[in-house]
């Protein structure tokens, strides 16, 4: 199997000039790189829900949540949702954006692994504790296939076992 992590290519100027985005696709499309993240993401920890953030921690959280016998929780941008939700807000660059989980999603005491492909400056990875916690379950981690250093949104999660599997 090649190094899974020379399966993450960068594309320059997208989705505008002067960000370079890091494509995920290749590594997703080799299922012995992709088994070998899902296993990296929760490995060591102990827990019943995996909360997945929209949109490509979707694709992420899902293996994780069935390769440990564990349930999955979607965290949804607002309005996408259909039952009743509880809601966070953040602060982004350019305004504020607002995620979403349903209020019987999680139950006191659960423990949960929290999900997602990239951990940027940390806001809707906040906002997300925010609601796991509000629902009264434990947030055991917060678990990312990748960390943008710069952008320091580690600083945004105090106290909580943050673990990136690829740091830029």
């Amino acid at each position: 199997m090649t190094d899974w992590i020379s399966l993450i290519r960068d594309i320059p100027d997208y989705p505008k000039p002067g960000i370079l985005f890091k494509d995920i696709t290749p590594l997703l499309a080799d299922p012995a790189a992709f088994t070998k993240v899902v296993d990296g993401l929760a490995a060591g920890y102990a827990f019943d829900k995996v909360v997945g953030i929209e949109a490509r921690g979707f694709i992420l959280a899902a293996p994780v949540a069935i390769r440990c016998a564990a349930g999955f929780v979607p965290v949804r941008k607002k309005g996408k949702l259909p039952a009743e939700t509880l809601e966070a807000s953040y602060d982004l660059e350019y305004g504020s954006a607002t995620v979403e989980i349903h209020t019987d999603a999680l139950a006191p005491g659960e423990r949960v692994l929290i999900v997602d492909d990239v951990l940027a400056t940390g806001g809707t990875a906040a906002a997300t504790v925010d609601l796991v916690r509000r629902t009264g379950a434990q947030v055991v981690a917060v678990s990312f296939l990748m960390e943008l250093s710069f952008l320091s949104g580690r600083e945004r999660l105090p106290d909580l076992d943050v673990r990136s599997l690829v740091t830029v």
